[in-house]
């Protein structure tokens, strides 16, 4: 019989069915402690990126009415035509998580005006998206983000600026084996005539009639088809790069010219179209070899006409999103722990209820100072409550007895060396906070 249907006598001598124990839906990741450290240090690295260039924070709703992922994002898509977790609400209207960041920040932007407050707009957020997509190594069907919009300004410095944050953020966190891809998908301008191109030149293909509708919708997707046969096909297609608008194409010139200028490295990727229908101009993505097939570690781009898409005024926008659980993958992949998985700094051990009220003070005193403390509870004597100091990561002990108290004084054990002496009870939020420092 397994745990899960193990049978077990009631008070009345019946028997009671231990109902199943509940699981994670498939293909959602979980950070659990110690390991967590890693995923909110990863987070917070790559948001403290952006706050340092001036990106202000927002918080998006988790979902949204449908049609603003199907305008935004675009009906051709493989996130908008498979991978959306959309349904009916109470009032029967239709919503759907989200499963990027870009339009719910344009929408917010155009319900708050907040582009009357100067521009660019520049917003930064982190939270957890979702898409129904075949759960595999780094292809979640809830996935974490760090990215940041930038609206309001036709600048190639701006372009250059928002790629050099997410570089400066994977720099910060120590990777190195990864590369930026970077290239223009043109404008209003050069698009159409680009496309009519295109679109002759996959007439001249056998493709299946799926691959078809959506050339239809959008030829640019074709070139990014992953299927082998595919891309054989494509390998003589006309790319977007060779007809670039002049306006584009100085556009394009002067965003590798300030990447160079910041010495952020980059690799000309001309078949790079990215998953989204809005991209323009500048687009680009890093990518990290040792993650195998799911190489993406965060991309972006320009999208000049999404605004008014979306129904705002006529302002362009550019960003960026990263996938937090693929840069942990990175992290890993390159052997990169930057983190401390100490859950706290020191753990108080109380042998006695007059100790334990002894310690609840100290350790609020010391918190009020910002040192991470726990104390060991329920009444637990000192070898199981010292085994759960070393399981915390503190690095410092504090042993409070009743000849301690009636000495007035609690031992501080530095739990590395495992060397203890003995400190005034009066002052011993100062030591602990010397010991720390020293």
């Amino acid at each position: 019989m397994s745990a899960a249907t193990e049978q077990r006598p009631d008070p009345d001598g019946g028997k009671v069915r231990r109902p199943d124990p509940f699981a994670a839906p498939k293909g959602i990741p979980e950070y659990l402690p110690p390991e967590s450290a890693g995923f909110t240090h990863v987070r917070d690295t790559l948001a403290g990126a952006a706050e340092r260039a001036g990106y202000g924070h927002i918080e998006l709703p988790v979902f949204e009415e449908t049609g603003l992922y199907a305008r935004g994002v675009g009906e051709s898509t493989d996130v908008v035509s498979k991978e959306m977790y959309t349904f009916a609400d109470r009032g029967d209207r239709s919503v759907t998580l989200r499963p990027e960041g870009t339009a719910g920040v344009v929408r917010s932007v155009i319900e708050h005006n907040l582009d009357k407050q100067g521009l660019p707009v520049k917003l930064r957020y982190a939270g957890p998206f979702f898409r129904y997509e075949r759960p595999q190594a780094g292809r979640y069907r809830q996935l974490q983000q760090v990215g940041v919009e930038a609206i309001g300004a036709d600048d190639p410095a701006l372009d250059a600026e928002v790629i050099a944050v997410a570089d400066e953020g994977f720099k910060a966190l120590g990777l190195t084996g990864y590369r930026l891809e970077i290239t223009s998908l043109g404008d209003a301008e050069c698009r159409p005539a680009y496309r009519e191109l295109l679109q002759q030149f996959l007439a001249g293909l056998d493709l299946d009639e799926a691959t078809r509708e959506r050339a239809a919708i959008n030829p640019l997707r074709v070139l990014d088809d992953k299927r082998p046969e595919v891309r054989a096909a494509m390998a003589d297609a006309p790319l977007l790069i060779d007809y670039l608008s002049e306006a584009s194409a100085e556009h394009h010139r002067a965003v590798l010219e300030h990447l160079d200028d910041l010495g952020v490295a980059y690799t000309p990727n001309p078949r790079m179209v990215r998953g989204l229908d809005y991209y323009t101009k500048t687009t680009f993505e890093f990518v990290h070899d040792g993650l195998g097939a799911q190489s993406g570690i965060g991309g972006g781009g320009r999208y000049d006409g999404l605004m008014a898409t979306l129904g705002g005024p006529e302002l362009s926008g550019v960003g960026f999103g990263i996938g937090v659980d693929r840069t942990v993958m990175a992290c890993a992949a390159e052997g990169l722990t930057p983190w401390s998985t100490a859950r706290v700094e020191v753990f108080g051990v109380p042998l006695g209820d007059t100790a334990r009220r002894r310690l609840v003070v100290i350790a609020a005193a010391l918190r009020a100072r910002g040192v991470r403390v726990d104390l060991s509870y329920g009444g637990r004597g000192l070898k199981g409550a010292m085994k759960t100091a070393d399981r915390s990561g503190a690095r410092f002990a504090l042993v409070l007895g009743e000849r301690d108290l009636e000495s007035g004084t609690v031992g501080l054990k530095d739990l590395l060396s495992g060397e203890q002496r003995a400190v005034g009870l009066d002052g011993a939020v100062d030591e602990v906070i010397a010991s720390l420092q020293a």
